[in-house]
């Protein structure tokens, strides 16, 4: 496996919106919408693949601020989950901020994620709150 930058619009965007939708969007009824798209212009996008070049999942960094990444849209395929494949992403995108000099990557995590995140050290912040129609903890972590 290996993890890659993906141009913003590029086949691979593409195919990582597909995935997003398949996994995170579908289950609750919801599509994207182009205005949802055009504002992930000034995001990284980062995919994982496998040896044979299949993507196996993908995730969004968006800067917040000088020092702030916000992590979003993470989707793995449902045959990859619970293969390490998620941690390995996650690992990636932590060093990518590291080496951009961000010092915090947050998110917000839906609930049945919130383990996957506090073993990778996450920090839970606030209280419980609703987006998607679905119960997200903010989580963060210093990098």
């Amino acid at each position: 496996m290996f993890v890659s930058p993906i141009e913003f619009g590029s086949p691979l965007y593409d195919q990582s919106v597909s995935i997003r939708n398949e996994i995170l969007r579908k289950p609750l009824g919801l599509v994207f919408q182009p205005t949802d798209l055009s504002q992930e212009f000034d995001s990284y996008h980062l995919a994982i693949f496998d040896s044979s070049y299949h993507m196996l999942g993908s995730l969004i960094l968006k800067p917040i601020s000088q020092d702030v990444l916000k992590m979003r849209q993470v989707a793995i395929i449902h045959q990859m989950q619970g293969k390490g494949v998620g941690s390995r992403l996650v690992s990636y995108a932590e060093q990518f901020g590291k080496k951009r000099s961000f010092q915090w990557i947050e998110l917000h995590a839906r609930k049945k994620a919130l383990n996957f995140y506090t073993k990778h050290n996450y920090d839970v912040e606030g209280s419980v709150f609703k987006e998607v129609g679905l119960d997200h903890y903010k989580m963060t972590k210093a990098l």
